[in-house]
């Protein structure tokens, strides 16, 4: 019986140590994902660009300016002052956003006055390019893409997921880094 028992284990041993062949992988990474990202975005774009240059068109008693990061403005309101924001500097802002179909999203009542240490805070990357581009007391009127706001996330509230935004700005202070209190 011992024997016997001793058989079986050494003949379960035998056959259970068999050569297995390797599975394939049930996922096979490729770079379809990636190229369909890249395809969605470039169109997501191409659309959104599209869009503005017919907001521009129907506003053609005022000029656009199409800046280096990828947005558009006009000036609707220029202060003689012309110093511009550095690093550093203390910013007192308000603002206004707008979907593209003009209506309201969030007013100057809601949002407040803001405060911003230019490039030593985070705020979304249009409106941190944008109050670059102003003095104190001007007021532009920004066309801002979906990924220059809050692109594929939205703000989880108000602003939906890849919406191109136009925000109302007014520069109300520029506290120079260097100057005391």
């Amino acid at each position: 019986m011992k024997y016997s028992s001793f058989l079986f284990i050494v003949l379960l041993s035998m056959l259970s140590c068999k050569n297995n062949t390797a599975r394939k992988p049930v996922v096979q990474k490729t770079s379809s994902f990636l190229e369909e990202s890249v395809s969605f975005n470039k169109a997501l774009i191409s659309e959104e660009e599209a869009i503005f240059k017919e907001l521009i068109q129907l506003d053609s008693l005022n000029s656009y300016v199409q800046s280096a990061q990828g947005f558009w403005y006009k000036v609707e309101q220029k202060d003689s002052l012309r110093y511009l924001p550095k690093f550093g500097d203390q910013l007192s802002y308000t603002y206004e956003v707008y979907a593209i179909d003009s209506t309201i999203i969030y007013s100057f009542e809601e949002i407040g006055e803001k405060t911003y240490f230019v490039d030593q805070q985070e705020i979304i990357e249009g409106l941190r390019n944008g109050l670059k581009l102003m003095s104190e007391g001007d007021t532009y009127t920004f066309l801002f893409p979906s990924h220059k706001v809050f692109g594929y996330l939205g703000d989880q509230n108000k602003i939906k997921i890849n919406q191109p935004l136009i925000y109302k700005v007014k520069l109300n202070k520029i506290k120079k880094k260097n100057e005391s209190n």
